[in-house]
This record gives structure tokens, sequence and C-alpha cells, in this order.
């Protein structure tokens, strides 16, 4: 007599049943199991799929160069998440911050008020959040730049937006091939060429 082998049970992750109203910022903190890069927007909770070498490549390439050429009173981090309201917490590629925010180090969010500058690289899956739904959340918190960043042809295209006081809106002030050089925050210049 043989014993047909056992088939492996194949469970399904729980996945956290939002309340009433939707998550707030602080749940992200607490909830478990979360899949890493989880970010909260309008009070749900988004998953964001794996990242293309593209997309790592270029946040180096702007990590770096920021690094590089910012004064004193900044900081740079990558891929931390900005508590704008109750309901929105989303995760910037990269942000420039006023160095006086940063804390001991165990920190797991920044409020949007030490936000200079908020990055976004684009992925398929994310193009409308970057180009519609994060750009008017960050303009709404008051973070003064924005840079959106596509790809083009396999080299990143930077769009670069400036917060315009009297409507609260972003404004474009440049679209950056090759090298991007600007005089605000700070004077920047980073090739952007990735190598092939």
């Amino acid at each position: 007599m043989s014993v047909a082998p056992k088939k492996p049970e194949h469970t399904t992750p729980a996945w956290p049943m939002p309340p009433i109203g939707g998550y707030t910022a602080d749940d992200l903190d607490t909830l478990p199991d979360l899949p890493p890069h989880t970010e909260l927007i309008d009070g749900s909770l988004v998953f964001v799929s794996p990242q293309t070498a593209f997309h790592v490549r270029t946040i180096r390439i702007l990590e770096y160069g920021l690094l590089r050429t910012m004064p004193d009173g900044f900081d740079v981090m990558r891929e931390m998440t900005v508590v704008i309201d109750d309901q929105q917490r989303p995760e910037p590629d990269l942000i420039l911050l006023r160095a006086d925010a940063l804390g001991d180090g165990s920190e797991t969010k920044y409020d949007a008020v030490d936000v200079t500058l908020a990055v976004e690289v684009v992925s398929p899956e994310s193009r409308g959040r970057d180009r519609e739904t994060k750009p008017l959340k960050y303009a709404k918190a008051g973070i003064e730049h924005y840079w959106r960043v596509e790809n083009q042809d396999g080299q990143p295209v930077v769009f670069v937006f400036e917060l315009e006081p009297a409507t609260g809106a972003y404004v474009p002030t440049g679209i950056h091939r090759d090298r991007l050089k600007l005089s605000v925050p700070f004077d920047i210049d980073i090739d952007l060429a990735l190598p092939h």
C-alpha cells in the first residue's frame, strides 16, 4: 500500500483589515508583517512593487550628488516616510531635510515641515501617484521642492518643481537631461548619465 505524498498547504497571508475611516500615520509603525516600503495614502495602505536596477541606480546618483553639494544644516535620507497628516504617510525615494530634524537614529518617519525636497523615481506602477497624487499632497504640506524622475531610453530625466507661495501649488522650473544644475534650494550640479 502506497501513501500519496501530502500536498503542501498554500497559505495566503492574512491581509490587515482597515478600520472604519482608514489607517492613520501612526499605524504604519504598529501593523505587523507589512511589506517593506508600505505607504499610507488617503488612509489606505499602498504596497510597492520590487525596484528595478534603473530605480536603484538613479536614486544612488541623486543621493550622492545631493550629499556632495549640500551645505551644512541639511541631510539626505532615502526611503523614509514623511507624515503629511493623519492619513498621509508617503515614502519618497529621497528627501532632503533640515539636519535639526534628525533625532537619535531611531526615527521611522519625518514630519513634512522638516522636508525641503521630495524626490520620486517613477515606476510603471507608481506613475499616477508620482505624477498626480503625491505632488498635490507634498505641495499642500508645504514641501518647497519636488523632483519627479522618469526613465527615458534608460537614462534619468529630472522634472523639477518649486512651490509657488501665492497658490500653494508646484510650478515646473525645468526638465533636466544629462546634467542637473540648479541654484535652489542650494547650488546643485549632478551628472545624470547612468553608465551603460
